[in-house]
C-alpha cells in the first residue's frame, strides 16, 4: 500500500509542479516583471521537487522491504543491509503525507524496540540515506538555485526576462534575501502609476517619482516659449521641456504660511441713492388715510337750524290760531 500510495503522491505533485511553472512564466512576462513573487513560487517549486524525489527513494526502500519480509520476520535482529532503508523510513514518517508510514513505524519499534527507533529519529551513526535528509531538510534552498530556476522556466517558456538585482558572489550561496517590494508596481490598483509627480524640491524624492533633470539648462518663458533644454525624461513643453530644478535648491522646500485677511463686507455708496446709509435702516412712512367721521348735524338738525330763527314767529301763530278755535 505504501508503495502505491508514494507513487499517487508523486504523479500528483508533478502535474501541480507543471501548472505552477506556468504561472511563473507568466509572472516575468509581465511589465514590469514580478520578480519577487516568481522567486518566491520558485522556491516553492524547488521545496516540491525536491519532495517528488526523496518520495520515489521511500518508494524504491518500500519495495525492498517487501521483497524481505521473508527475511525481516525470520530474524530477531534487524539485518545490517536493511537498518539504514527501515531508520530512513522511520525518520521520515514525520515529514510527508503518507499515512501507511504510521504504520510502518508502529510495526518496526514494536519488533526491534524503542532504542532502534530513537537512533533513527536522531540519525545516531549516520545511518539514514543523505539525499533524502537533504531532500526533506526545512533549510530554504540557496539563492543561485532560485536564479537557475528562474532562468530555465524562462527558457521553456520563451520568456525575454534578465533580473532586475543579479547575485553578487556571496549572494548565491546564501538563502533568498527578504523581499523590500522593488517588484510592485506604483498605484497598480489604479493604474495610475506612470503619473508624473509633483517636483517636491528632494533631489531623492524627485529621483524615485521618475523625475530626471534633463539637459540644456533650458528654462520657462526663454525666447521660445517653454525653454530650451532639461525637463522631465528630457522631453518638454515646446520641444525643451520644463525646466529641470535648480541645484541649488535646499533640501526641503518650507512653504510660507499666508494669514487670512479679515472680511469686510463690501460698503454701499448712499450718495448714489440720495440718502444715508441710516436711512436705509428706517422704517417707510406709508400713509394711511383716516376714519371719516360722521357729520355734525342732520338733516333734521339741519331743518331746525333753519327754522331756529323764525321759532317765535311760528309759536305765535300757532297761539293765535289756537285762540281763534276757542271763539
Amino acid at each position: 500500500m505504501a508503495v502505491s500510495r508514494f507513487q499517487i503522491a508523486a504523479n500528483k505533485k508533478t502535474a501541480l509542479l507543471k501548472q505552477q511553472m506556468r504561472e511563473v512564466a507568466v509572472m516575468l512576462a509581465e511589465d514590469p516583471p514580478r520578480e519577487e513573487k516568481a522567486r518566491i513560487r520558485a522556491e516553492a517549486l524547488i521545496r516540491e521537487d525536491n519532495a517528488v524525489e526523496a518520495y520515489e527513494i521511500l518508494q524504491l526502500a518500500c519495495e525492498l522491504l517487501a521483497e524481505r519480509i521473508k527475511l525481516i520476520t525470520s530474524m530477531k535482529e534487524c539485518p545490517a543491509d536493511l537498518v539504514s532503508s527501515i531508520s530512513t523510513l522511520i525518520w521520515a514518517c514525520d515529514r510527508v503525507d503518507i499515512s501507511e508510514l504510521s504504520l510502518i513505524k508502529k510495526q518496526f519499534r514494536a519488533k526491534y524496540g524503542k532504542k532502534f527507533e530513537e537512533n533513527a529519529v536522531n540519525n545516531v551513526g549516520g545511518i539514514l540515506n543523505e539525499r533524502v535528509v537533504s531532500k526533506l531538510s526545512v533549510q530554504p534552498p540557496a539563492a543561485y538555485l532560485v536564479q537557475v530556476y528562474l532562468q530555465r522556466i524562462c527558457e521553456q517558456f520563451e520568456v525575454n526576462w534578465k533580473p532586475a538585482n543579479p547575485l553578487t558572489a556571496d549572494q548565491m550561496a546564501e538563502p533568498m534575501a527578504a523581499p523590500v517590494g522593488y517588484s510592485v508596481q506604483v498605484a497598480g490598483g489604479t493604474g495610475l502609476g506612470e503619473v508624473t509627480s509633483v517636483i517636491t524640491g528632494m533631489e531623492d524624492t524627485d529621483q524615485e517619482s521618475g523625475y530626471s533633470k534633463g539637459g540644456g539648462g533650458g528654462s520657462i518663458g526663454g525666447d521660445d516659449g517653454y525653454g530650451g533644454g532639461g525637463g522631465y525624461g528630457g522631453g518638454g513643453y515646446g520641444g525643451g521641456g520644463m525646466a529641470a530644478a535648480p541645484s541649488h535648491m535646499p533640501s526641503t522646500v518650507a512653504t510660507p504660511i499666508i494669514p487670512a485677511a479679515p472680511y469686510n463686507p463690501p460698503s454701499v455708496d448712499t450718495r448714489s441713492q440720495g440718502g444715508s446709509k441710516a436711512n436705509d435702516y428706517e422704517e417707510v412712512d406709508i400713509f394711511v388715510p383716516g376714519i371719516p367721521t360722521a357729520p355734525t348735524g342732520t338733516k333734521d338738525d339741519n331743518q331746525s337750524t333753519k327754522g331756529g330763527s323764525t321759532g317765535d314767529a311760528s309759536y305765535d301763530d300757532l297761539a293765535a290760531r289756537f285762540n281763534q278755535l276757542k271763539k
